[in-house]
């Protein structure tokens, strides 16, 4: 790839590098690369938050269902990690993937402690934008118009993020479960001020998701998401799924194994 990354493991076509950004933090970034080659308009490419949570899970949901003769058209799957090898690790996800807010907006945390360093999802977006994704058009061919960003929880607020902030960057779009509840559900302010700006003639798809069985406050968050979508179907085409029974963790695979069908369904 670039100067940036190196090898650190590979194995039945799933490879770990070591990438340093700009601003000097450490990722390690997880590849799931297809086998088959690529399509005339180049590779579909997922990028999931959280690798370590949910790259090896995705990555087989994809070479599942991209098995020919029948399967879909050969995908990448991109997971970003971090170097705790944790499957959620904490202060890098507040730091990576929170908008920032006033600090009047954040309310105390139920254990009266501190939150961690946060507010730097625009920087998490320019390692995006102007590093990793120019390094992996770098190694394979890639199909612009079929770019996924796959984020749960916190990670569901930071592509509602990006959805909002950079609309240009992702084709498709999935927030699973996501923290709506964030700087007083800032995130919600920020959906209204994007309903009512111009954002051009190309669509996005979105993915939402959450759990008949999670949390009254994120359910009602995800509600409150889909009904600002209904403001923006010029621009938004969302899919909003409960799924029954389950929970903010049980969610996990079955959100994942929908995603290859709804990056290359119709």
């Amino acid at each position: 790839m670039t100067k940036m990354m190196t090898t650190a493991y590979m194995s039945n076509n799933y490879f770990e590098y070591a990438m340093t950004s700009e601003k000097q933090l450490d990722y390690r970034i997880l590849i799931a690369s297809p086998t088959d080659e690529p399509p005339a308009e180049g590779y579909a490419v997922i990028y999931v938050l959280d690798g370590d949570a949910l790259f090896a899970t995705l990555a087989e949901a994809v070479k599942l269902q991209t098995r020919k003769p029948k399967g879909y058209e050969p995908i990448i799957v991109i997971g970003i990690g971090y170097p705790s090898r944790e499957p959620f690790d904490f202060e890098r996800r507040f730091y990576d993937f929170t908008p920032q807010v006033h600090e009047s907006q954040l309310n105390p945390r139920p254990d009266g402690s501190a939150w961690p360093a946060n507010g730097h999802a625009d920087d998490f977006l320019d390692f995006l934008e102007q590093e990793l994704m120019p390094a992996v058009a770098e190694e394979w061919p890639i199909n612009l118009n079929k770019q996924a960003i796959v984020g749960h929880s916190l990670g569901g607020l930071f592509t509602l993020y990006t959805l909002c902030a950079r609309p240009h960057l992702f084709s498709h779009i999935v927030a699973g479960s996501p923290s709506v509840w964030w700087g007083d559900n800032d995130l919600l302010n920020k959906l209204a001020s994007f309903a009512g700006t111009s954002q051009g003639s190309q669509s996005i798809q979105l993915l939402l998701t959450i759990g008949a069985n999670e949390l009254p406050d994120m359910l009602e968050g995800a509600n409150q998401v889909a009904e600002y979508m209904k403001q923006l179907t010029k621009q938004i085409n969302t899919q909003y799924v409960i799924f029954s029974e389950e929970d903010h963790v049980s969610v996990l695979p079955c959100m994942l194994s929908r995603i290859p069908r709804f990056l290359h369904g119709e």
